[in-house]
């Protein structure tokens, strides 16, 4: 059984939205987010909150300015957002304003609550496979699989892969890649993000 959704979600899903005209649908980084937490999934809300949270217990403020910096596009300065530490808190908040509108806040389950702790070793080894990520990008998705969750680290490697450009898949290294997303039971749509990174030569 797959997740709610086929495609990213939680915090990587939010990182997607700061893309190059994301100025053209809200004034401000909260107010962004705070427009994609309206999204009609009400299990949206929930992952995105249980990623932050995950990353506000656990990581330093500085290693959550890496990985926001990593992962989003075109995230603002650290004077329009702040720290790391709240930015990711303000996510949070947004997340709990959200919530309390609903009727009937939904609860993850079954394959929605797989933190892949299994899997640790084979989300490591494709980090530090991942030679082209700045050393500070690899250290803090690594400190996020151990310390966090290695399905979040997993989510983070595929998103800062597409941001970053430069990571060439070899066939052999993408078919690694689907089958711990597979075993994450991720949707159809999620490790085939980064499928335009394979080298065709």
């Amino acid at each position: 059984m797959n997740r709610f959704s086929e495609f990213d979600f939680g915090l990587s899903w939010i990182m997607t939205q700061f893309h190059q005209d994301w100025l053209l649908d809200a004034d401000t980084a909260a107010g962004l987010v705070a427009k994609y937490l309206a999204h009609p999934a009400e299990q949206d809300v929930v992952a995105v909150r249980r990623d932050a949270v995950a990353l506000l217990e656990k990581l330093p403020s500085n290693t959550l300015e890496v990985l926001w910096d990593a992962g989003a596009e075109y995230l603002p300065s650290r004077r329009l957002i702040g720290t790391g530490t709240e930015w990711t808190a303000k996510v949070v908040e947004l997340c709990d304003a959200r919530l309390s509108t609903m009727a009937n806040v939904p609860v993850l389950s079954a394959a929605d609550t797989e933190d892949g702790w299994g899997h640790s070793d084979a989300v490591i080894a494709e980090i530090e496979a991942t030679q082209s990520l700045a050393a500070d990008v690899r250290a803090g998705l690594i400190d996020c699989a151990r310390l966090c969750a290695p399905e979040l680290a997993f989510r983070l490697l595929l998103r800062v892969m597409v941001v970053d450009r430069v990571t060439s898949l070899t066939p052999e290294r993408y078919a690694r890649l689907e089958a711990i997303g597979a075993d994450l039971h991720y949707g159809e749509f999620v490790v085939d993000n980064v499928r335009f990174l394979i080298d065709s030569e």
